[in-house]
């Protein structure tokens, strides 16, 4: 019967010593590494979100339109013609070379004919208003026989004597002023500027050509608030030309 040897009895020296025999080591399991799934990012709290809409809301509210200030305008020729020789229609196309007047209309106004009987009585000569606001308008009335200004209240208590709406105004009006200016030819114009419970008004009056000429610019107090820049700007506009 055969012998088996173990392989360290082979090469050991002569001298034996003897071994110690360990236990069976039991192999050590892999460690195990836990997989954590990646962080989400935080979400937004419903105050957040909330706040958010909000200011993006205040955001598109205070982004308002442009305003009619930054609108361009068109040049109005004014004949002041009589009740007796004014047709009362027609654009202005044919009136620069006879008119007597010129004011600046924003785009987009339009303009309300005048008929040769509200002439005749006012002397309403031309009328422009915006669409969206119609009692936001400008419009010029003019009398004849006026060699040159009276006093400025006498002025104008005179133009209120035929316009009911500016009687009204003046009577409720907070505050009512009136300065004296000269143009670069040294023509004298009188400036109202009255300022009313529901409305607003601009007056510039002058005389020339022995005619007294009167160009308002009047607007309910919201209009005159958002758009009193162009308002201005119209009012500023008036002036009369040609030979005097």
């Amino acid at each position: 019967m055969a012998t088996l040897f173990s392989p360290s009895a082979i090469f050991s020296n002569s001298s034996t010593t003897p071994t110690t025999t360990r236990p069976p080591q039991t192999p050590s399991l892999p460690k195990t590494h836990l997989l954590i799934p990646p962080s989400k990012p935080p979400q937004p709290s419903l105050a957040s979100t909330i706040a958010a809409t909000a200011a993006a809301a205040a955001l598109i509210i205070s982004t308002t339109p442009p305003s009619l200030a930054d609108a361009s305008y068109q040049l109005y020729y004014g004949t002041a013609a009589s009740a007796a020789n004014y047709g009362g229609y027609g654009g202005n196309s044919n009136k620069k070379d006879s008119a007597e007047y010129i004011y600046d209309v924003p785009e987009g106004w339009k303009e309300r004919l005048v008929s040769k009987v509200e002439k005749g009585t006012n002397g309403t000569d031309s009328e422009f208003y915006n669409p969206k606001k119609r009692t936001e308008k400008e419009y010029l009335t003019f009398l004849s026989g006026f060699r040159q200004l009276a006093p400025k209240d006498v002025i104008l208590n005179n133009l209120a004597l035929s316009d009911v709406d500016l009687q009204d105004l003046i009577a409720n009006a907070d505050s009512v002023s009136s300065v004296e200016k000269k143009d670069e030819k040294g023509q004298v114009y009188y400036v109202y500027e009255i300022d009313g419970v529901g409305a607003h008004s601009l007056i510039s009056v002058t005389c020339a050509k022995n005619k007294l000429y009167a160009h308002f610019v009047n607007a309910p107090t919201p209009e005159w608030n958002k758009d009193k820049d162009m308002l201005r700007h119209v009012h500023e506009s008036f002036k009369t030309i040609g030979s005097f």
